[in-house]
This record gives structure tokens, C-alpha cells and sequence, in this order.
């Protein structure tokens, strides 16, 4: 009988006695630790946790850099510094083309006082230049080629100077009427003043016939309301010349009928007899902002309120004066309420005696009918202390109520001629101006680039 043993396993390596281990491996092994998950992306879906990539900006397109262009003509751009003070210094060209060299050379550190000392041009000179130049850029818009040549002569850089307080199509409409009439700068400054005081006269009387948005309405108007301001028994003359010299500036007929009305003594159906025939004895003026500070001349008056009636009016400084090389105000005592008005002519030898009374409201105050709006506004009552006795019946006083005495009653501006006929010989003072205070609900209308 034969025995097969089993066969013996194949060791490659010698067998190797390993140590055994103090402790059993165990067969578990441990929970793994749980993992923070901050995000969970999953495939095919937008993930709104995890940060996006800064979106790059759009690429743009290159541009090379394109300087503005040159205010200086086109024969003076490539002259370095030394050049264009020559010109400046003999000044070669018109007058437009090297005083745009001006404002060049202040922008490289010249000031107008060493522009002075080297070219010999004075810095009114220059501002005059400079501005003058600027208003001639705006007629190059604004009107044709040959208004603009009118003013490249040498001498009216002066006109264009005046008409710089107009705006664009003014200045258009005043440049032309200034070649029509062979206007000097004096007589252009008083067109841009006719013009831009037109709006702030509008509660004037006849505003309403005159055009603002014509030159020579604008002027003919400021001729007409001068002629009514100074037309006295002592002017007659002065008064006619001003209104024919408006009838030959105005423009449109309805105002040429207006100013002819008046120069052959017609009536005005709108105006009040009473207003035109007496009333004009006492001259009712609005001041203009900034007319004290343009003013060579100037009067300073103490104001007593009316609700002060007589007494306050009374207790006014009589003596005041101005002084000195500083032409300091002095008066004869304390008083807690001035006023500096322009030394207009019925106020302008005022020195004794003279008093502003303050008016909350005009309406009741002063003695004719006025179909104007206005009479809710305060006013200003120029009085002369010094002349109480009622003498002139075509002149106006202030009175204590109805000129009864009693001082009980508000104040008010009466007639002499109604004075007289009630009796009445002693007033408070003889009225020798009313002022109105100046407007600030019309606005100027000037473009942004003026």
C-alpha cells in the first residue's frame, strides 16, 4: 500500500521569526473623523458659495491723446515765450490775435504787472483786451461775419468792453444797433445798461410800451423814465431834449406813440391825472443793487420808522455829516438806524435837517392813485426838516394823519395844494424823494459760459 503526503508549500524567501506584539491587532478599525464640508459642488449645477474669478473689464480701445484746441491764432502757436512778447510789446496783428497772447503767458507764470513792465500795456489794458476778446468770440456765433469785422478795428475793443454784462443774443442785438447809430463806448454803455436794467423796471410808468428784447426800445425807455424823473419847473428844456432823443432811438411804433404822446403834452389814458401832472414834483425811484457802491457820491440819512410818528421823527439827528479824508459819518448824537443812499439830485445838498422815513407798506401812504401791484411794499420817505412851512402847492409834505395836528394818527405824504385848502400852513417836512428797495424776483438771464 502506498502513502502520498501532501505537498510542502513553496517558500521563495527563508522564513523569518518575527516578534509578536505585547497586544492583539484588533480587528475594528476606528470611525473616521467627521470633515468640515464648506462647500458642496455638485456636477452640472452653478456653485454660489465657491468665489468667482474677478470679471476682467472690457478691453478698450486705444486712443491717442487729442490736446484741446489752441485759443492762439494759427501763425502765433509755434512762437516760444520770447516771441510772443514781442508781439505783445509792438503789437503786430489785429487786436483779437495778440490779446489772446495774454492769457497764454499768465497760464506760464507771468502776472499782469510783469506783463506791464515788459510790453508797456497797462493791466486795465489787458483785462480790457481780454474781456473785449471774449465777447467778440461769442458775436462769432451769435451774428455774422461782417458785424464781427466791424469791431477788428483798433479803438473798439472799448465798445465790446461795455456790452460784456449782456448775454450772447443781447450783445448780437446791441453790437448791431451800435453799427446802425455809430455808437462811441459811452453811448454803447449806456445801451447795455438801458438793456439790462430793462426787466428790473417792469412797475415803472410806460414800461409796458417799450420792448425788452429790442435795443433801442431799451434805450428809448431809459431816456423816457429820465425825462418824468428830472421834468420840474426848473428843467423844462432838459426834459424835451431827453424824450426827442428817445423818439429818435425807439423802434417799435407803440413805443414811438408813447414817447410822442408825451413830448406834445398828451395825456396817457393809463396814467392818473394826478400822478402825471403833481406828482412828478417828487421824484419815486427804485434802487438798483450795487447803485450805492457805483456811486461817486453818496448821502447818509438816520430813519425813523413811521409807527414812530411824530415824536421819533423829531428826536432824529438834525446835523450829520461826512468828513476826513475817510469821509467818516458824524453826528450830533447816537441814533440806532442809518441809511447810504447815492447822491441822487434832489437829496444831494442835503445836509441839515434831513430824515429817511421807513414805510412798512406804500399803500395809504402816499397821495395819488397807483394801478400798480406794488403798494404792499416798503418804501422810504426822504423828508426836509428844515422846510415845514406848506408854501408850494404843487409840492408834497409830511403830515401827521389828514394835517389835522393830532399825534395820534400815522404819518402820510400830503399835497400842498390840499393843505392849503384846508388851512394847514406847518408840516413835518417837506417830501423830496421816495425810494423804492430793489427787486430780487427777476432774474438775470445769461447763459453759463457769461
Amino acid at each position: 500500500m502506498v502513502s502520498v503526503a501532501a505537498p510542502k508549500p513553496f517558500l521563495s524567501t527563508p522564513f523569518l521569526h518575527l516578534p509578536l506584539p505585547s497586544s492583539p491587532p484588533s480587528l475594528h478599525k476606528p470611525p473616521p473623523k467627521p470633515l468640515s464640508i464648506s462647500a458642496l459642488i455638485i456636477p452640472g449645477s452653478r456653485n454660489y458659495n465657491q468665489r468667482q474669478p474677478p470679471q476682467q473689464p472690457p478691453q478698450e480701445v486705444y486712443q491717442p491723446y487729442r490736446p484741446p484746441p489752441s485759443p492762439l491764432p494759427a501763425r502765433y502757436r509755434d512762437l516760444d515765450t520770447m516771441g510772443r512778447l514781442e508781439i505783445l510789446t509792438h503789437r503786430l496783428g489785429l487786436w483779437f490775435e495778440y490779446a489772446s497772447l495774454i492769457p497764454s503767458l499768465i497760464s506760464e507764470g507771468f502776472t499782469s504787472s510783469t506783463l506791464e513792465e515788459i510790453t508797456g500795456i497797462a493791466s486795465i489794458e489787458q483785462n480790457l483786451l481780454v474781456v473785449a476778446n471774449q465777447v467778440r468770440d461769442s458775436l462769432v456765433e451769435a451774428t455774422d461775419a461782417d458785424t464781427v469785422a466791424y469791431f477788428n478795428n483798433p479803438g473798439y475793443p472799448e465798445i465790446l468792453y461795455e456790452i460784456r454784462i449782456l448775454n450772447t443774443p443781447q450783445r448780437a442785438a446791441a453790437a448791431r444797433f451800435i453799427i446802425t447809430h455809430g455808437f462811441d463806448a459811452k453811448k454803447a454803455g449806456e445801451l447795455a445798461r438801458s438793456m439790462k436794467d430793462h426787466p428790473r423796471r417792469w412797475d415803472e410808468r410806460g414800461w409796458e410800451f417799450f420792448d425788452g428784447n429790442i435795443p433801442g426800445d431799451c434805450l428809448a425807455f431809459m431816456l423816457f423814465r429820465q425825462a418824468h424823473e428830472h421834468k420840474t419847473a426848473s428843467s423844462p428844456d432838459w426834459t424835451a431834449q431827453a424824450l426827442e432823443k428817445a423818439l429818435e432811438m425807439v423802434e417799435t411804433e407803440r413805443a414811438r406813440l408813447r414817447v410822442l404822446e408825451d413830448l406834445e403834452g398828451k395825456e396817457d389814458e393809463d396814467v392818473v391825472e394826478d400822478e402825471l401832472a403833481q406828482a412828478l414834483r417828487v421824484p419815486v425811484v427804485r434802487l438798483v443793487y450795487g447803485e450805492v457802491a457805483e456811486s461817486t457820491s453818496v448821502v447818509v440819512l438816520p430813519v425813523c420808522k413811521a409807527e414812530g410818528r411824530e415824536m421819533e421823527l423829531q428826536e432824529a439827528p438834525w446835523e450829520c455829516g461826512m468828513g476826513g479824508n475817510f469821509g467818516i459819518v458824524e453826528a450830533e448824537k447816537s441814533w440806532s438806524g442809518w441809511v447810504v443812499l447815492p447822491g441822487w439830485m434832489p437829496i444831494a445838498g442835503l445836509n441839515r435837517g434831513g430824515v429817511a422815513v421807513r414805510f412798512e407798506k406804500a399803500k395809504g401812504v402816499l397821495p395819488w392813485k397807483d394801478k400798480r401791484k406794488d403798494l404792499n411794499e416798503e418804501i422810504l420817505v426822504v423828508v426836509d426838516r428844515g422846510q415845514k412851512e406848506v408854501e408850494a402847492e404843487d409840492g408834497f409834505y409830511l403830515v401827521v394823519g389828514g394835517g389835522n395836528g393830532s399825534g395820534t394818527e400815522a404819518l402820510k405824504v400830503e399835497r400842498g395844494v390840499k393843505l392849503k385848502e384846508t388851512g394847514v400852513e406847518k408840516s413835518l417836512g417837506m417830501v423830496l424823494l421816495v425810494v423804492r428797495p430793489p427787486r430780487d424776483d427777476i432774474e438775470d438771464q445769461l447763459v453759463d459760459d457769461d
